[in-house]
């Protein structure tokens, strides 16, 4: 993996007149390394930095014991076994009995937490990507699509399971505490006291659809708080299970794209997608969709077709009839989200030749928001070694913001509809400040269906806000809308001053990718309310945030 043991060190500060090369800089950049070591993540220097360092490193660093290790299959083997039991025969639980499979799949949680609680993230983060493949695999033995859906709902109960005893345990000080831990939590929980506050106001109109918004926005507070416990408590490997996970995802999108038809035959895809075809045609979906796009799908086929990265600025291009990759989550934005965070992941830690072969799979799976995801991680990186962290985050922000402006303007030139979306729930923010609870208005709302697009465009606005996780959360919550959003924030910028002082990219990836993926939630409900993609990202900044509080921890009490 390169230089797996690799940081970046303090560099000298000659202008300031406090040289810190080499004892004071060893000392920091130890400390560094000790805070990322579970990651084993390479290093990436920046010009300039005193040569000394690296010599007193490398003695600190024998004195310390600290040796490099490759990749083994031990540190993944055994996460992979748990999380595919864990998940893989939950359809035929339910065939047999939903109450049992109710039951198992919560005590499966219960007992990852109890016995091997080290691998919950990664566990978490597997059946994220894959249970929808064991769903689709064994959808013959499942009646109907409403039965579909609810099995697609144990990944959820699995994630919230694990979280809610790995919170009991914390509040029984079986998991680690300290100010900075309990401050985090703290807010965490009137994050989630907020939202829950919502959907019980939300749940006397329409309980189903308050339910599944609340399941939307906790996940990625679950995943965030399931992370930070693990890593701030016990020492934990997960950069060779994130590394196989990536690998999986490359080899599945490469198997679809190049042999579609033996893809759809070992998935058991025909009987899966038929079942959603009934969905889609009961719910109005599917004649709302050939309202909008015009298009009528012949076979299942034409159902995977789509205009180069959905937009009609690229029509030129003479790509509009892409098939988009779906992956083994079944849905071609979740996993264009999971091949932008691999592509970077695999990069950060040095497997750079398996994160351009991914590239290809990016463009093919044809999501706007994962490609501006790894184009703007990419170039905080960049900018981040020429520039230095202070400068970057400035004209990150900036660049944010003049991102969702032009974006927002380019969307009601051309009747964008999740713009047109976004607008909506704007309007009803504006209306109704307080917000009206969770599951009124959204593309779970009774009126989505009939909503007339043409009008829409013409108008420049609907009634109600769809296509837009945060027009949706401005007109569901109001006000309250910025607890979750602010808080989301406020661990990327935590995490963006553990990448300042350490150049260590995952902990880039985690501030700067959060960031964008919360700006994309301005045109995407998927953004922030699919798994993959801001709930990943979460999952990933609890790790580096936890494990940079357990080790910070450890220093104090060695150096006590």
């Amino acid at each position: 993996m390169g230089d797996v043991a690799g940081l970046w060190p303090g560099r000298c500060n000659h202008r300031q007149g406090r040289p810190r090369c080499p004892q004071g800089a060893a000392r920091d950049a130890l400390a560094l390394l000790l805070v990322n070591q579970f990651l084993h993540i390479g290093r990436l220097d920046r010009p300039g930095e005193c040569g000394a360092t690296h010599q007193v490193i490398r003695s600190e660093l024998v004195q310390a014991g600290i040796a490099q290790r490759p990749l083994m299959a031990g540190d993944v083997i055994p996460a992979l076994g748990i999380a595919v039991a864990s998940i893989a025969f939950a359809p035929i639980l339910q065939a047999a009995n939903s109450a049992l499979a109710i039951l198992v799949e919560a005590l499966v949680g219960c007992a990852i937490i109890l016995a091997a609680p080290a691998y919950a993230p990664s566990i978490a983060i597997f059946i994220i990507f894959f249970q929808n493949l064991f769903v689709s695999i064994l959808s013959s033995y499942i009646a109907t699509e409403s039965e579909v859906e609810f099995v697609k709902g144990y990944n959820f109960l699995v994630c919230a399971v694990m979280w809610l005893v790995t919170l009991a345990l914390y509040a029984l000080r079986e998991r680690k505490h300290s100010p900075d831990i309990d401050r985090i939590m703290k807010w965490g929980l009137i994050t989630l006291a907020t939202v829950t506050a919502y959907f019980v106001i939300g749940a006397t109109q329409d309980s189903r659809a308050a339910l599944v918004y609340l399941r939307n926005i906790a996940l990625p507070l679950f995943l965030f708080q399931l992370s930070l416990l693990t890593a701030a408590t016990f020492e934990i490997r997960t950069t060779p299970f994130l590394v196989a996970v990536a690998t999986l995802l490359i080899v599945c999108g490469y198997v679809e794209l190049l042999f579609r038809d033996f893809w759809l035959s070992i998935t058991n895809g025909y009987t899966f997608w038929h079942f959603d075809e009934l969905k889609a045609t009961r719910s109005g979906a599917w004649e709302a969709q050939m309202r909008e796009t015009g298009n009528v799908p012949v076979d299942l086929l034409d159902r995977f077709r789509f205009s180069f990265f959905n937009t009609p600025l690229l029509e030129d291009l003479g790509l509009s009839n892409l098939l988009r990759i779906f992956g083994p989550n079944m849905s071609p934005i979740s996993f264009g989200y999971g091949i932008a965070f691999s592509i970077l992941f695999l990069f950060a830690v040095g497997y750079r030749w398996l994160a351009l072969a991914a590239i290809p799979l990016l463009i093919f799976c044809s999501v706007k928001g994962a490609l501006i995801l790894a184009v703007f991680v990419a170039l905080a990186w960049t900018s981040t070694w020429l520039l230095g962290p202070l400068i970057t985050l400035a004209g990150a922000l900036i660049a944010l913001m003049l991102y969702a402006i032009v974006a927002i303007y380019v969307g009601m030139q051309i009747g964008d509809f999740h713009v047109i979306g976004f607008m909506g729930g704007w309007s009803g923010f504006l209306q109704n400040p307080i917000g009206r609870g969770l599951g009124v208005g959204g593309n779970l709302s009774e009126g989505y269906f009939s909503i007339d697009w043409n009008a829409a465009q013409q108008a420049g606005s609907i009634e109600g806000a769809v296509e837009s996780a945060v027009g949706v959360l401005l007109y569901q919550m109001g006000i309250g809308s910025l607890v979750p959003l602010g808080f989301f924030l406020a661990m990327a910028l935590k995490a963006w001053r553990l990448y300042a002082s350490s150049g260590i990219l995952t902990q880039g990836l985690a501030a700067f990718g959060t960031m964008v993926v919360l700006v994309n939630g301005i045109f995407q409900e998927e953004a922030l309310f699919a798994p993959p993609a801001l709930g990943l990202l979460l999952c990933l900044t609890g790790l580096v945030i936890g494990h940079h509080l357990r080790t910070q921890g450890d220093g104090r009490k060695a150096s006590d």
